[in-house]
Order: C-alpha cells, then structure tokens, then sequence
C-alpha cells in the first residue's frame, strides 16, 4: 500500500498533533479564547473534552445565554452556572460575569462561595437596578487584589478584617452607607486604584488610603477630604457636593502632597458663603500639581471663583491647564446678586511660571474670559501655546469675531515662544 501524501497526510496527523499538545500548551490556548469557544474545545478529542474545567480564567456574559423562543435567559444562566459548579477542577484566579441586560436577578451567592478561597480578580456587572444584595462570603476572598463592583449593595460584617492583597477597587452604582464605604477603604491598606460612582447621596467621607495613586470620585456628596493620601497623583473630583457652605479646599486637599493632576467639576454646585467668611487667597500649603482640569467654570466675580483661584494660586508649578467656561450670559445670577465681570484685581498675585499650554473651552469672548487671557498671557513667562474653542463664537458676526481676535492678538505676552491656536472641538 502507498503512504498517504499531501492533503490525506495532513487530515490524518492533525487529530493526533492535536490530541498529543502538552496540558500547558493547551491551557495556554484555552485561555486566550471567549469561554463559549473554549467548552466547543470539548468536540475536539478526548483530551480536551473537559480541558476547559481546568481554566483559571472565566468570563460570562450575554453570549452564552441568548434567548431561544423555548428558553428564558435567566434559566439559561442557571443552567450555566450549575454545570460551572459541577464540573470545574482547580482553581478561578479571574472572574468576570457581566449580566447587566439579564432581565432576572439570579442566585449567584454559591458561586461566590465557590470563587471564595483562590480568586484574586473578581468583576461583578450585575441587572441595573436590581440593587442585588452581596453575601458576605465575598468578604472572606482574602486573595482578591482587584475588585469591580457594578450595581449591587454591599454591607461588610463586623467581622470583617479587609482585603490585605486589593490594589483596585471600583464601586459604580453601588449602594452602601458612608460609615460602611468608609471602613471598607481603611481595611484594604494595599488600595492603590479607587473609582466610586454613586447612586445614591452620601454624607461626608474621608479617605484614609496611605498606597493610593489614582482616585475618582463621580456623584452626590455633602462633603469630602482626603485625609491619608500621602501617595496620590491623580484625583477626578465630578459631581455635586451638597453643603458646599462649608467647602474647605484646604482640608480636602491636606495630606495631597504628590497630586500631580487634579480634574474638577464640582462647580456646577451652589456655593453659600457663611457670614463674615472670606476666601484666602491661596491654601495654606503649596501642592505639585502639573495638570487642572476645570469643567463648567463661570468666570465672574463669585464666592465659587474665590475658591478656584485660591486653589490656582497653590498650584505654583503648574504646566497645563484647561478650563471649560460657562458662557456668562447664562450663569445662574440668583446664585450671587452681586456676580460682576472679572476685575483685574481679583487676579493679583496669580502667576503661571511654569505654565506651558492652556485650553479655553467654550469661549464667547467675554470681557472676563477676555481679562483673564490678558492676565494669563502677561504672567506666563514659558507658555508655548494657548488653544481657544472657537466653535460658540463662530456664530457671531465676523467683524465681531475679527475684533476679538485682533484684541486678543495684541495682549501683551512675556514668553517670546506663545501662539494662539484657534480650534473649533465640535
């Protein structure tokens, strides 16, 4: 009999080659495939029939469960779930179940159970509002190091000792009390990632983790302050802060010594000034921060402008800045009856030494906008560019807009290096 050649060759070693792959080597390609492809393994020999059980690595979501006329989703998922429990050797070091659309709330409480002792990267998206109460199981995952909860409650128990190994936290739509969320972030004192997106209103809270890098805060708050941060650098303060009368910059920022770039909109607040109050001029302290990004800024005479400028003043060594100005016409003016354009003596003593770029976003050309260019251009000794968003003046008359520009052309500039960039970010 002839050996087989060519293409019959091929069909009949490939079983074989594939059947003959190390365990490594097919976990190592186990891994790199969407869960669904990595059970149609099970087809392909023997060998590989429950290969897939072995992976430390899951993800479920939405493809494994597509509806069929004969099928709820949610039995789907449960069905999936009981075979996972079933027949899964080894260890689930990352998981992730993304069940946002799933109209049911499924029991997922065993399957935590069952991730409790070896998983170290845990991600939960669950129905949006459904507000699924957590078991107090996933306090005892003692290997975590990164945790993304989606659209649950969590309520730590007493007992609760912290995550020792967490370095990434984030909390989006979750509810839970202040006290809770609070001691939450004490008890994980390796924390060097946090991201909270609230549903809810909360009352103040203080964060107390000494590793932490990056922070970002989204939502409704009375107040805030980073009390043990010593090891920040990027900080993203959005959302509303209720009893803004009693904001004290000087206390939210303390212990921020490394910040090196601050993102801010809390501005669209409503700032109170208490009686016989007055802004300083700058904090009591100098930080190091190199980027400010401020969204929905009002550039008028205010108590809210008193702060933004105090906080400016402390940044001596900043090198970019962004501002995205409300057009004055419609600023809240029952906010301050006694809001007025900006006064060159508002500014004095602000400087930008370092300042090398600075975008102006949603510029009318008004005369505080226009007062504070001149101010920037003429306290900015290294300043390389200045970018204005020209996209809400292009709808004035163009004489008014050559106008302006000339105007602003003609500011008087102390780095020999400054050009004016006109762009239009629509």
């Amino acid at each position: 009999m002839m050996p087989p050649t060519g293409r019959e060759c091929c069909q009949s070693l490939m079983p074989d080659l594939i059947s003959n792959l190390p365990h490594n080597v097919i976990d190592a390609i186990l891994i790199l495939l969407p869960c669904k492809d990595a059970v149609r393994t099970s087809v392909l020999s023997k060998k590989w029939r429950y290969h897939w059980c072995r992976r430390t690595e899951l993800t479920l979501d939405g493809s494994l469960w597509k509806q069929r006329e004969d099928l709820n989703p949610t039995v789907r998922f449960r069905e999936i779930i009981s075979q996972l429990l079933t027949l899964h050797e080894g260890p689930i070091t990352k998981f992730t179940l993304d069940i946002v659309h799933l109209k049911g709330l499924p029991e997922i409480d065993d399957f935590i159970y069952f991730l409790r002792n070896h998983i170290q990267d845990l991600v939960l998206r669950l129905p949006l509002r459904k507000q699924y109460a957590l078991p107090s199981t996933l306090f005892t995952c003692s290997q975590l190091r990164h945790l993304n909860l989606h659209s649950c409650s969590i309520y730590h128990p007493s007992a609760f000792e912290g995550f020792d190994k967490l370095i990434s936290l984030e909390l989006c739509g979750v509810s839970t009390s202040s006290e809770l969320l609070e001691s939450l972030i004490s008890h994980c004192p390796l924390l060097e990632q946090l991201e909270l997106s609230t549903s809810e209103d909360l009352d103040m809270i203080e964060i107390n983790a000494p590793m932490l890098r990056f922070f970002s805060f989204t939502g409704n708050i009375s107040s805030i302050c980073l009390k043990n941060v010593p090891r920040l650098v990027e900080a993203f303060l959005l959302g509303d802060i209720e009893q803004t009368e009693s904001l004290d910059f000087a206390k939210i920022f303390e212990s921020c010594s490394a910040l090196k770039q601050l993102s801010l909109d809390f501005l669209s607040s409503e700032f109170v000034a208490e009686e016989g109050y007055k802004v300083p001029k700058r904090l009591p302290y100098n930080l190091n921060v190199r980027r400010f990004d401020l969204l929905d800024i009002s550039l008028v005479e205010s108590y809210k402008l008193s702060h933004i400028l105090c906080l400016l003043r402390s940044f001596p060594y900043l090198e970019y800045l962004e501002m995205q100005v409300i057009d004055e016409d419609d600023s809240d003016t029952d906010e301050d009856e006694d809001e007025e354009s900006l006064q060159p003596e508002t500014l004095s003593e602000l400087t930008f030494n370092h300042l090398v770029e600075f975008q102006l976003g949603s510029f009318i050309g008004g005369t505080s906008e226009m007062q504070f260019i001149k101010h920037l251009l003429a306290n900015s000794p290294v300043l390389e560019i200045l970018v204005i968003n020209r996209q809400f003046l292009d709808k004035e008359p163009l004489d008014t807009r050559e106008e302006i520009f000339t105007k602003i052309s003609n500011f008087p500039r102390t780095s020999p290096k400054a050009e004016i960039v006109y762009k239009d970010f629509s």
